[in-house]
């Protein structure tokens, strides 16, 4: 009896990038080699917000969650021996999006690639950056402008390419809701596509809807991430022809890409994450209706530090045993018609809907950053206290935390380091650019980039210049700064406390009694150094400090160490925490120290919180840290008595 026949799979990726492009280009031809079907390029901090290797930001960032790409070099040798005409890049990059998409064409005209044939997608969605992620460069405004530049250029030019990808990865990440997911990453598409309606010609307009594409997260609450990602579907098709008018169900697909969530993912009892990364993909494949079209799954261990390349070779064994070991493939839609699927679907549909009405009550997406920020602290406040009072199981976490020790995690290799040789080879290789360059050149192409800036021109055309001219990341980001300005986005923590006081009363007794010995209010700065944007855990920090009746500062991100020290001196602060999530801490933390000793501060205590190994921490440890915390310390309340009793120790000492 033959088989029925199969639909086509999925693109199987494995978002990856590190230390330097000849590392990370290894690393892609070795997966491609093992069955990966598209490219999922990382790129570091420096390369992100738009910074060269030698900056001062960017020291301890360089290579640490992506490849640093700092020029036409760098690009050249990370594609090299991979023939772009023939591949699917998917580009996570966002504020320097145009600069990067005009690399990528460099090498490929390079190779002699049909530019016109190149696929794949730049992620450019600038908004969830002001909400979630943090690698913004420019204000809103004209962020947007520079979004809707690439779309108008690749419809002319790179017609197979996706401009945009609206990411609501990061807002369920921050603690959004199912349906503020919806919400606020339809919003996105919305404000991106009302901007781009003015310079596209109308009759191009559709199918230009046609080509936005989302990236999406889907989290264990695997039935409802399923009615989610059907919703999307229905939601966005309604938006699409109710909206603007797109009559061709083509142009009204929702296609998305997904990774899993990482969040989730257990520092404890770590193999866990195995069933975890499972069950979270079956919510995007389960349902033909809303079947991802691509997938990067994330490595088991990477709450611990970078997975090796085994460890990414079974993430993606696990998608090739579903689509070709399973007979998924072989069935219409298996939850068409039934009944507690279709509820929630509605329920969900209704909600998104309510909030969209909230967002354009407030004039778009952009105009409710603030209210939008705002609301994903609040939620995500509310999901850990859930896991805290333990409303919300977390195996190995809250419960069933006896286990056996992992052989998985055990020896010197269990998680890939990173090479410490890499910041200064990338320097090095930056520095011999920047000499064999032709300077009049880069200055010509600099002073274009100027102008398109200024006047309003795309942006495109004179970014792909500069790329050819030999320009530099950082180079193009100052253009770009200057032009349009810096900006620093809501943190979302309010100055008053918040209604959720409960099981914080001795908490804020043990405040109130050092803040009387003391002679004022404790006061607690909480600081994110470096280009890291992940802010979750100092917002969650600084908002439960304000609530146990601890004086905060938190000025939000990207500060250098200087300015943190600064802070803590002019604040006259009792204690400081500095919040490192992109594995920079230990020369960051050397930084601040030294300059706390030399400006008279070392009697501050200074904890710090990251995804830091245990050796790690023993470093920071021997350096002053008073107290290092990782993913597992996941009671807030615990840190909040430990920053007491530092300062009431400290106090003692004084005495």
């Amino acid at each position: 009896m033959s088989q029925p026949p199969k639909d086509r799979p999925w693109l199987f990726r494995t978002y990856a990038g590190h230390s330097t492009a000849k590392a990370s280009n290894a690393l892609y031809l070795a997966n491609l080699a093992k069955g990966q079907t598209g490219l999922s390029v990382a790129f570091d901090l420096p390369t992100q917000t738009g910074y060269d290797s030698d900056h001062e930001l960017a020291r301890g960032e360089v290579g640490k969650v992506g490849v640093p790409v700092a020029h036409l070099g760098d690009m050249r040798m990370l594609f090299d021996g991979i023939p772009l005409e023939q591949m699917n890049t998917s580009m996570t990059i966002n504020a320097t999006a145009p600069w990067l998409l005009a690399l990528y064409i460099a090498v490929a005209e390079e190779q002699g690639a049909d530019v016109s044939r190149l696929q794949g997608t730049v992620q450019n969605d600038i908004i969830k950056e002001y909400l979630s992620r943090g690698t913004y460069v420019c204000p809103p405004e004209p962020s947007l402008r520079m979004i809707t530049d690439v779309a108008a250029y690749t419809r002319e030019h790179l017609p197979r390419w996706n401009p945009m990808n609206v990411c609501s990865y990061h807002l369920q990440e921050a603690g959004a809701t199912p349906e503020q997911e919806l919400a606020f990453a339809l919003a996105t598409a919305t404000a991106v596509l009302d901007d781009l309606q003015k310079k596209v010609p109308a009759e191009h307009f559709p199918e230009m809807v046609g080509r936005i594409s989302f990236f999406v997260n889907a989290g264990i609450r695997f039935v409802t991430e399923l009615c989610k990602m059907r919703a999307f579907v229905d939601l966005w098709d309604e938006i699409c022809e109710t909206r603007y008018g797109v009559e061709d169900p083509k142009y009204r697909r929702f296609r998305y890409g997904v990774q899993v969530n990482s969040l989730g993912l257990t520092e404890q009892q770590p193999e866990n994450n195995v069933y975890r990364i499972l069950l979270e993909m079956l919510a995007v494949t389960l349902s033909k209706k809303a079947r991802a079209r691509a997938v990067q799954l994330p490595a088991w261990n990477e709450a611990l530090g970078l997975p090796r390349p085994w460890d990414q070779q079974w993430s993606l064994r696990m998608q090739q045993i579903l689509a070709f070991e399973t007979d998924l493939l072989e069935y219409d839609d298996l939850f068409d018609g039934n009944p507690a699927i279709e509820k929630k679907v509605l329920e969900l549909k209704e909600g998104a809907r309510a909030e969209l009405a909230q967002i354009d009550g407030m004039g778009g997406a952009i105009a409710a950053i603030e209210y939008m920020k705002s609301r994903l602290v609040e939620m995500n406040s509310e999901r850990i206290a859930r896991i805290e009072t333990g409303a919300t199981t977390v195996v190995g976490v809250n419960r069933y935390q006896e286990a056996e020790p992992s052989p998985l995690t055990s020896g010197p290799e269990a998680i890939m380091v990173a090479d410490p040789a890499a910041e200064a080879d990338q320097i090095s290789r930056l520095d011999a650019w920047r000499a064999g360059r032709d300077a009049a050149q880069v200055e010509a192409a600099l002073g274009k980039l100027r102008q398109a800036a200024v006047t309003g021109a795309n942006i495109m055309p004179a970014s792909i210049e500069a790329a050819r001219a030999g320009v530099t990341t950082g180079e193009w980001g100052d253009v770009v700064r200057s032009a349009f300005g810096r900006y620093r986005a809501p943190t979302g923590v309010a100055r008053a406390p918040s209604n959720r006081t409960e099981g914080l009363d001795d908490i804020r007794a043990a405040v109130d009694a050092i803040s009387d010995r003391l002679g004022r209010r404790l006061k607690f700065l909480v600081g994110k150094p470096g280009l890291d944007g992940h802010s979750n855990g100092a917002e969650q920090i600084a908002a439960r400090a304000r609530d146990c009746g601890i004086d905060i500062v938190y000025d939000g991100i990207r500060l250098t160490p200087q300015e943190i020290v600064n802070a803590a001196r002019e604040g006259n602060v009792h204690v400081v925490g500095l919040s490192i999530l992109s594995g920079s801490h230990i020369p960051l933390v050397e930084e601040f120290m030294r300059l706390m000793r030399a400006e008279g501060l070392s009697e501050i205590p200074v904890i710090v919180g990251g995804i830091i190994p245990d050796e790690d921490a023993r470093r920071m440890q021997a350096m002053g840290i008073a107290r290092v915390y990782t993913p597992k310390d996941f009671e807030m309340n615990t840190i909040m008595l430990d920053i007491v009793e530092l300062v009431d120790r400290q106090a003692h000492a004084a005495e």
